[in-house]
């Protein structure tokens, strides 16, 4: 009788992404899997082309099959160091796979390659990862409810104080318009970069957000909210798996006394159902945090997140978290500084805020 033939082992390797039957071929198992706009190979490479940070992943394969994918971005910052970040400028990501055993395989791998590549830290975003590696589940949580099913009942489903508010803005002299050309990237960017100014926080250059609307297409797209024609919020979002997800958003000083913020989100909602979406992602929050307050004034339930990172021995843990005490100093200094000059030196720093 003969022998029966031998499993084959699942192999683990670097992917390359430049190819673009590979790159379809993760964008299909990313799908298949239900990850995140953050696990797709598009959101990589519109990171490498406007930052520099290189796409990279490793994936799993048995008897030819994808099994497994960890969406990498060699990080490389004078500021803030080395690392591999899954995934570069996201708030999600992670080993997505479809067993535990290939996760553990994946983290293992990276921590090599990690050491190759001379990048002490690597931080995964989400997902599941080796129990002797750093967790931490209290520190963020997400916000996710589904759209009603007009708008009307849209506007009672929010909660009796901030609906008052949106009422009050749609009685204003406010226009909102929605697309991805020349004119509604420049004024997202325009609105963005003062409002993040104003956070203290260094704006991320505009390639990234034209790089993320090109790969994208129609899977994302700008609106903006306009007093007497000058923009006052604008938020660039995602729609991912049945759910839209505001992603970069803000206004301007005079966005407040106009309840323009307001506006914005609640048209967005709107407008993602007339699109097809069944989900509002409002993403992520610092947990006690202003924004994390002002989601759930929205009716948003949070719910934790889950990170997971590893540091080579020897090293210390890479720190870019805003309300470090570290960077209390430098952020009130930035508050100070005239618009111009945030825009012009701040997109150089944040790069390697990935």
């Amino acid at each position: 009788m003969n022998a029966p033939f031998p499993l084959s082992a699942e192999s683990i390797s670097l992917v390359q992404l430049r190819d673009p039957g590979e790159f379809a071929r993760i964008e299909s198992f990313v799908s298949e899997m239900g990850g995140t706009p953050f696990h797709r190979p598009a959101w990589l490479r519109a990171v490498e082309t406007s930052t520099g940070q290189r796409a990279t992943g490793l994936v799993a394969e048995k008897c030819g099959n994808v099994t497994g994918w960890l969406p990498l971005s060699e990080v490389h910052s004078p500021l803030f160091g080395r690392a591999l970040v899954s995934s570069g400028f996201g708030v999600g990501g992670g080993a997505l796979a479809s067993s535990a055993k290939t996760v553990v395989q994946l983290c293992r791998s990276v921590e090599e390659l990690a050491i190759r590549k001379s990048c002490p830290t690597i931080e995964l975003r989400g997902g599941d990862a080796p129990r002797d590696w750093h967790h931490c589940d209290d520190s963020h949580a997400g916000f996710v409810t589904d759209l009603a099913e007009d708008d009307e009942q849209q506007l009672l489903a929010i909660p009796r104080k901030q609906r008052a508010e949106i009422r009050k803005s749609l009685k204003l002299d406010l226009e909102v318009s929605v697309g991805g050309g020349e004119e509604d990237r420049a004024a997202h960017y325009a609105v963005y970069a003062e409002s993040v100014r104003n956070l203290g926080t260094p704006v991320f250059p505009r390639a990234l957000f034209d790089a993320m609307l090109d790969e994208f297409g129609a899977d994302a797209d700008i609106l903006t909210v306009r007093h007497e024609g000058v923009p006052v919020a604008s938020v660039l979002s995602f729609y991912h798996d049945g759910a839209v997800m505001p992603y970069w958003g803000g206004g301007t000083f005079a966005a407040r006394h106009l309840r323009a913020n307001e506006r914005m989100y609640f048209e967005l909602m709107l407008h993602a159902r007339r699109r097809g979406m069944q989900r509002f992602d409002f993403g992520r929050s610092k947990t006690g945090s202003g924004p994390y307050n002002y989601k759930k004034n929205w009716g948003f339930e949070p719910q934790p997140l889950s990170y997971a990172s590893w540091t080579a021995p020897g090293h210390a843990k890479r720190d870019i978290n805003p309300n470090s005490e570290a960077y209390s100093a430098k952020i009130d200094l930035w508050k100070r500084l005239p618009l111009k000059v945030a825009n012009i030196i701040g997109p150089v720093i944040a790069k390697g805020l990935a």
